[in-house]
């Protein structure tokens, strides 16, 4: 299964609870979806929370170099983005904050409609978002609060498959089912979803994850189990050319499972993603401000 030239997809990787490997899961897409179409990670944690400015093994200008309420070309989009080694030389990009850890935060930037545009100004055909909060507390807050929810506003993008991580335990299973209920109640896509269980350590999966896998199955898209692999666990991401076999495996069934999900909803072919507008030669953005001149 193929992404033709003229299609996006979308796949924003929430976490029912911490320690999921969401991160990791979203880098294992990321190095799927290099292999057919040019893909990026955007990075929606702040700086100190997230391991993608040290995942990054050649930085781009980061995040901070893209001026807000502007209009942007494709060439400072990329040179703001990092780039990830893949296998087959297949490598994709990252938009995060490389500045120094002292340096004041960044204004947030939660809108997934900002995040959109500005993957598609860069021309990226594979968008994984890696998100930032837990998805059943943001589901409840925003119902609380009478709006539209993060994870709602994800999923409602052209051609966006969620993918909801969890760590493949007892504890990870039982936080995965509420996402999935909050979700389900709030009328979120679930059919649409693709699970992916993070296995801790080698091993058969414990009981209580098997039952609940097979009780979830038929209510999503795909469950793609993702293997414990020491090489991540010791060097993160940052090399996605020395990834075990299993892990590889896993980045290939997760964009297969994507795509699948994409097609049964949205067709085969894709729709034609929307193309931002060029910006012309002499934009009134680019120009100089005069100095003010007295006239005696």
């Amino acid at each position: 299964m193929v992404l033709s030239s003229h299609a996006r997809v979308i796949t924003p990787v929430f976490s029912a609870v911490g320690g999921s490997g969401r991160s990791t899961v979203a880098g294992l897409l990321a190095t799927g979806l290099a292999a057919m179409v040019p893909s990026v990670v955007l990075d929606l944690a702040p700086r100190l929370a997230s391991p993608w400015p040290e995942w990054s093994s050649a930085p781009g200008a980061g995040l901070a170099s893209i001026p807000p309420h502007m209009p942007l070309s494709r060439r400072q989009v990329h040179a703001a983005a990092g780039t990830n080694p893949a296998p087959a030389g297949a490598g994709w990009q990252v938009l995060t904050d490389h500045r120094e850890w002292s340096a004041p935060p960044l204004a947030p930037v939660d809108a997934p409609a900002a995040w959109h545009q500005l993957a598609a100004v860069g021309g990226w055909q594979g968008v994984v978002a890696d998100t930032a909060y837990p998805m059943a507390h943001d589901i409840v807050a925003a119902r609380t609060a009478g709006r539209t929810g993060w994870t709602a506003a994800w999923c409602a993008l052209p051609c966006s498959v969620p993918v909801v991580c969890t760590a493949a335990t007892a504890s990870g299973m039982q936080a995965l089912q509420t996402a999935l209920t909050a979700a389900a109640a709030e009328g979120l896509p679930v059919q649409r979803m693709v699970l992916a269980l993070v296995s801790t350590g080698d091993g058969r999966l414990p009981a209580p994850v098997r039952a609940g896998e097979t009780m979830l199955r038929p209510r999503v898209a795909a469950v793609v189990h993702v293997p414990y692999d020491p090489q991540i666990r010791a060097f993160g991401l940052r090399d996605a050319t020395r990834l075990g076999a299993r892990s590889l495996q896993a980045s290939d069934l997760l964009v297969q499972a994507v795509l699948a999900s994409a097609h049964a909803s949205w067709g085969d072919p894709l729709p034609a993603a929307a193309t931002p507008a060029a910006l012309p030669p002499a934009h009134p953005s680019a120009l100089p401000v005069p100095e003010k001149v007295s006239i005696p």
